[in-house]
């Protein structure tokens, strides 16, 4: 066998040798693992008995004392529950305590109410007899008087009624006529309170701005220069004016006379210019009155702005306003009118406020009251009918146009507004020192209106009120009768107009007037 190939078997042998022995090693080194880690899991378990029996024991000793907390809270808790249980029987034994006493008392209560139950229903049946003798014994009674009267039960009752109706109607008439007393005489002094607040707020200086129509020259020269060659000039001036210059004796003055106020106020200044100038001639008069007719007619327009805007009023036509200025040159009785229609504004304004009435109205109504009167020279009728015509026609309602026709009592007034501006009207016109006229005149028209209205029968008392524009007379109601009242005040008001002179109109009311008196004794 050659070498090589021994040598070569010898190697295997001894690598199959040597992996036997490793293998057998191996094995012996896997079973020293396991046998030790045997050992390891069986100290393990060991030592989990230990601590599941510790752990046990402590469970067991928290759940004891756990046990006993909850012993010891129950048997507190039991303790509160029979004290609160006892302390509500006691209070349930003393209410039962007293129920049973309320019980008896009202046991006792009820057997007394049966007594009075039955001793009333033995009181009604007494009670319903002697009711049936009475009954019995009031109908004998009437029957005895029906034969005696003569008259039957209904006739009696129906007299009764009657008189009784009577004297209730007398009663609603003294009580129906003391509360028209009462009411006359708080709505008389309300009254009063007003337009005395109202005069008190108005302390307006009053002037008056007379129309002028006299004319001052430097000397008399200056009249026959006036009047020129043959009469051109006074000619002249007279075409160009509309107005009459009358030239007499009357030393150093000349006259203006015409119906329109305001040209006989352009004719005054334009005179008044031309003496100052010292040419008078015809080219001249015609030039300074055309010049002064439209400064004239440009105050006109200025002075009705400003009254309108002072009043603080809104919304009326321009040609009324024009209307409105010319009254600064219409006087009457020495009043100027604008200046009094101004101040009626002012007073029905102030006491529309007081009588929380449209203010704005009253003021519009005062200020156009007399608006007649700007052209009453030009116009047939009254300035009450003109002013109306005049609202009318540019576009005011129908209150402004009442309150101007109501102003003087033509007509019944149909608001409180007319009814102010006839009061205004009346407290600017009466005011002393307003109205040119002396006052020893005004208290002899008074003395005279109420001395003729005494010379008439039947009549008791009579007053002269609002400055003379109205008279009061209360007559004798036994003397005269609703009929005679009717021709006593048309007799007096034709014997006014017969036997005085006076301005405006007067009204004549007559009042009778019948009391009935008795006294509870």
């Amino acid at each position: 066998m050659d070498i090589n190939v021994l040598y070569l078997i010898i190697a295997l042998m001894v690598g199959v040798a040597t992996g036997v022995a490793s293998f057998l090693i191996y094995k012996n080194s896997l079973k020293s693992q396991e046998s030790a880690k045997e050992i390891e899991r069986m100290h393990l378990l060991d030592e989990a008995k230990r601590q599941a029996d510790a752990i046990k024991k402590e469970a067991a000793i928290s759940a004891k004392d756990t046990i006993y907390q909850t012993k010891i809270e129950t048997e507190k808790e039991i303790k509160e529950r029979t004290k609160e249980l006892n302390h509500l029987d006691k209070r349930l034994r003393q209410k039962e305590d007293q129920l049973e006493k309320k019980l008896d008392i009202v046991e006792k209560k009820e057997h007394d109410l049966h007594k009075k139950d039955r001793d009333l229903n033995s009181r009604e049946r007494g009670l319903s007899d002697k009711e049936n003798r009475y009954a019995q014994l009031i109908k004998e009674q009437i029957a005895l008087l029906e034969r005696i009267s003569g008259i039957s039960t209904e006739d009696a009752k129906q007299e009764l009624f009657r008189r009784i109706e009577k004297d209730a109607r007398f009663e609603s008439l003294k009580l129906a006529n003391k509360i028209e007393e009462e009411a006359k005489e708080n709505a008389e002094k309300k009254a009063k309170e007003i337009i005395s607040l109202a005069i008190q707020r108005y302390s307006n200086d009053y002037v008056a701005d007379v129309t002028v129509s006299a004319v001052s020259l430097p000397n008399d020269e200056m009249k026959g220069r006036i009047i020129g060659r043959e009469g051109r000039n006074i000619r002249a001036f007279e075409a160009a004016s509309g107005v009459d210059l009358v030239v007499d004796d009357t030393p150093e003055l000349v006259t203006l006379s015409a119906h329109d106020p305001v040209r006989r106020e352009v004719a005054r200044i334009a005179l008044e210019r031309l003496i100052a100038d010292g040419r008078i001639h015809p080219t001249r008069i015609e030039e300074v009155v055309e010049k002064v007719k439209k400064e004239v007619d440009t105050t006109i327009r200025e002075e009705g702005e400003k009254a309108v805007f002072d009043l603080g009023i809104s919304g009326i036509h321009p040609e009324l306003i024009k209307i409105i200025g010319r009254l600064k040159y219409r006087s009457s009785y020495g009043q100027n009118v604008l200046q009094h229609s101004k101040e009626v504004a002012y007073l029905s304004g102030m006491m529309a406020g007081e009588l929380k009435v449209d203010i704005k109205l009253a003021k519009r109504a005062g200020l156009l009251h007399d608006i007649g009167k700007a052209v009453d020279h030009e116009t047939e009728g009254s300035h009450q009918e003109i002013g109306a015509m005049l609202a009318r026609k540019y576009g005011e309602n129908d209150y402004i146009i009442n309150a101007i026709v109501a102003h003087h009592g033509e007509i019944e007034p149909t608001c409180v507004e007319s009814a102010l501006v006839a009061a205004g009207d009346a407290l600017s016109a009466a005011r002393p020192g307003v109205r040119r006229e002396s006052i020893e005149n005004y208290l002899k028209r008074l003395a005279k209106l109420e001395e003729l209205a005494m010379s008439f029968n039947g009549v008791d008392k009579c007053y002269a009120i609002q400055a003379g524009r109205e008279i009061r007379i209360i007559v004798k109601p036994e003397d005269v009768n609703d009929e005679m009242c009717a021709l006593v005040s048309k007799d007096l008001a034709k014997k006014i107009e017969s036997e005085m002179t006076y301005p405006g109109q007067i009204k004549v009311t007559v009042i009778r007037e019948s009391r009935y008196i008795d006294y509870a004794k």
